[in-house]
């Protein structure tokens, strides 16, 4: 039954590109191996670095990935629908960056259950069914920040957190690494608010930002933990004449942070390896289904950028990620 649903998955692949990608070869049909993998979401830039490090994985390993995930970052029962569906087409595997640390254990156990392993990238799960976690440390990407934050403060001043949303695995880690490292090792700067979300879009994050600016106006520093409430808080910063003079310590990327990070209105970007992240969950996925073993939690790296460091090679690579490969995507 499993080969007859991929033989018809590879037919209807030929005349829609509508699930995302069928991408990496010479179009061998039901021969080829597809890799279903699903984002928290598709429009920040984060995510398209991950989908052009899937891609390029799939060329090398000659498999084909189906690309599909919800439009927005909250959208839990969007996501469900899209493993849903992956595992009634008969995926090979299923390499998943789940929205919500519990929502997606039943899918999850369900694909398992179908035999389809799935590789958990980017934020945990709560299921020990996973082949691998492929992700940054994201509590030390936290402690990252928390250290430049306090050398940028001189050791003391107060600073807040505008969080992202509840359920998030990747981001709560963060934010637990950023404050625990504030309150354990640098305890002269005061944290004046920890306990509001920007939400999942930059609007509703600038929305948050504002209030959070206008209950907090003398705050000296503020740290966001991922690209949608750093740029939020950014614009938020920038429309009230503040930027550059509250020290803002994000996480992630794109072209107006790092405009921002270059004109000193941004003081440090938590830079994590989207890239590489895509091209390692594919390869593990693929490697399992090769039979061999894998490492049981695959580490992508973080990095500190700044003013300073941003324009070395390694790390302008990280900022301006080569996306060539989406291009008529």
């Amino acid at each position: 039954m499993r080969v007859l649903v991929l033989a018809l998955l590879a037919v209807f692949l030929v005349g829609c590109d509508c699930a995302g990608d069928a991408s990496g070869g010479s179009g061998e049909g039901a021969s080829r191996r597809t890799i279903a993998v699903i984002p928290k979401g598709t429009t920040h830039v984060f995510w398209r670095s991950v989908h052009a490090g899937a891609l390029r994985a799939a060329n090398e390993l000659d498999v084909d990935i189906l690309w599909q995930g919800p439009q927005r970052e909250d959208d839990r029962a969007a996501q469900v629908r899209v493993v849903e569906d992956m595992v009634s087409r008969g995926v090979d595997a299923i390499v998943l960056a789940p929205l919500d640390r519990m929502a997606l254990v039943p899918v999850a156990t369900e694909a398992s259950r179908e035999g389809i392993p799935v590789v958990i990238f980017d934020s945990g799960i709560e299921w020990d069914g996973l082949v691998s976690f492929v992700a940054t440390d994201n509590y030390q990407g936290g402690v990252l920040a928390a250290e430049r934050m306090n050398e940028l403060l001189g050791g003391e001043g107060t600073v807040m957190v505008m969080r992202y949303q509840e359920g998030s695995d990747s981001t709560s880690r963060r934010e637990a690494g950023f404050l625990e490292t504030m309150r354990e090792r640098f305890s002269g700067v005061e944290i004046v608010s920890d306990n509001q979300y920007g939400g999942a879009t930059t609007e509703t994050a600038y929305q948050t930002a504002e209030n959070l600016l206008v209950r907090h106006p003398d705050v000296d520093g503020v740290f966001t933990p991922n690209e949608s409430t750093t740029f939020g808080m950014l614009r938020a910063l920038q429309e009230g004449n503040r930027a550059g003079d509250v020290k803002l310590v994000g996480f992630d990327a794109n072209e107006g942070l790092v405009a921002a990070l270059r004109a000193g209105q941004v003081h440090g970007l938590v830079l994590q390896n989207p890239e590489r992240m895509g091209d390692l969950a594919v390869r593990t996925a693929v490697s399992r289904l090769d039979g061999e073993e894998v490492e049981a939690r695959v580490d992508t790296g973080a990095t500190m950028v700044t003013r300073d460091n941003m324009e070395q090679p390694e790390v302008a690579a990280l900022l301006s990620p080569d996306l060539s490969i989406l291009e008529g995507e």
